[in-house]
């Protein structure tokens, strides 16, 4: 029993050993910490005794000191000189000394060893968690490869260098992605945190801003070398994003490094979101002129940026323009409203004159009839005026206006019966 036991304690240890983010300060205190425990636990106090630990060879060595008295009163912190003397042969002590005496793993006993392993592995896993808590957290923000592991409907499973696990959920994944086992993945450390105080959850992203603003880094060394950089990143994942850029050097067209020749740099982006159309644009301060280019290639006839930051922007097209504005489910207004930082409204620009001569009514005339949020609505998808909505069909109003089927049957109901009056 006692070289088993000594046996799985010299496991314990190579175990600890080999833990490779564990510094060896650390792993010392820890071992002597777990042999202290377990010396309490056994003897009633530790206070008497050296624990010396040998972490490369896997081993301890503890002593037990004691108090040299005339009678003893409490046996595991005094000693007699007769005793030593039975024990040893040595009689060169004197009362008032300190009598030094090795313990060997076997007076713990076989539960006393298996208590150490087992509290010396439940630290070495302590320590381990802290570590990589640590260690991802310090990476959040960054771009993380991986393997997958495992797929769930609700989320996927992903796997370091090293067999740590992070979580890609659902809602970070692009729409209509597929993943299967072994399938390499890049995505964004997004956040880390700890579970029930002991398990660190790292969460990863591939709907994040910052994921395609990573993959344009990587891919465009003049971003990588701070040549160019990426002023701001908007996305509707799976749809569409636009990616606004400045030069540093006037002699670097940032918009052509970005795309590359025939597209070279930005194809392997737009093949890791799953097909996204990326647009790049010139950045700029100037908020009309930066909601000019989002739009392109839209031709905006003017732009009513408000009284104030609160008001919504009024963006004025032609309305042969205004599809094209919007893009498809309005995606693209919706965009260029993420862009500048404020909701935008399209416009159809139609003289006066022609209202009337078309027999046509503004929207805000109905809204006795049409609640106003609806109305809103309507004129964010660049339909401010009867006809201009009559113009579609009630299905493609309804989900480029975001509406249910019942609320733009009501609202064709009540236009269409202002022309038949």
């Amino acid at each position: 029993m006692k070289k088993k036991d000594e046996a799985t304690l010299i496991d314990a240890f190579k175990d600890f050993k080999e833990e490779k983010n564990i510094d060896r300060p650390v792993m010392m205190g820890v071992l002597k910490d777990v042999f202290l425990t377990q010396i309490a636990k056994t003897y009633g106090s530790a206070d008497n005794f050296d624990v010396i630990i040998n972490v490369d060879k896997g081993d301890c060595e503890i002593y037990q000191n004691f108090d040299i008295v005339e009678e003893v009163e409490n046996p595991n912190t005094q000693i007699t000189l007769e005793q030593i003397k039975r024990e040893t042969g040595d009689d060169d002590y004197e009362i008032g000394d300190v009598f030094t005496k090795k313990l060997s793993l076997e007076s713990f006993g076989r539960r006393g060893i298996l208590n150490i392993r087992q509290n010396l592995q439940g630290r070495i896993m302590d320590i381990d968690k802290a570590n990589v808590f640590k260690e991802y957290s310090d990476k959040v923000g960054e771009l993380f490869t991986g393997e997958i592991y495992q797929t769930w409907s609700k989320e996927v499973i992903v796997l370091d260098e090293e067999s740590n696990e992070l979580h890609l959920p659902k809602a970070e994944q692009i729409p209509g992605e597929r993943f299967k086992k072994g399938d390499a993945i890049r995505a964004i450390i997004k956040s880390v945190e700890m579970k029930n105080n002991t398990t660190p959850y790292i969460t990863l992203s591939r709907t994040s801003n910052e994921f395609l603003e990573k993959l344009f880094e990587q891919e465009v060394p003049e971003i990588f070398d701070g040549l160019i950089t990426v002023k701001k990143v908007v996305r509707i994942p799976g749809e569409r994003a636009k990616v606004a850029v400045e030069s540093y050097d006037e002699r670097i067209d940032p918009i052509g490094a970005c795309i590359g020749v025939k597209g070279s740099r930005i194809i392997g982006i737009v093949r890791e979101l799953r097909n996204e159309n990326i647009d790049v644009l010139q950045w700029t301060s100037n908020t009309q002129l930066l909601i000019q280019r989002a739009l392109n290639p839209a031709k905006v006839s003017s732009i009513d940026l408000g009284e104030s930051e609160n008001d919504k922007i009024k963006v004025y097209m032609q309305p042969d323009e205004v599809k094209k504005g919007i893009g498809r489910g309005g995606c693209n207004i919706k965009l260029a409203g993420m862009l500048a930082g404020r909701e935008i409204e399209v416009w159809r620009e139609l003289p006066k004159e022609e209202v009337e001569e078309e027999e046509d009514v503004l929207l805000d005339e109905f809204n006795n009839e049409i609640d106003q949020w609806v109305i809103d609505r309507l004129k964010a998808i660049g339909c401010d005026t009867a006809k201009s909505v009559l113009a579609y069909t009630p299905e493609d109003v309804a989900k480029r206006a975001d509406l249910e089927d019942e609320t733009v049957a009501e609202v064709f109901k009540i236009l269409s019966a202002e022309f038949e009056d």
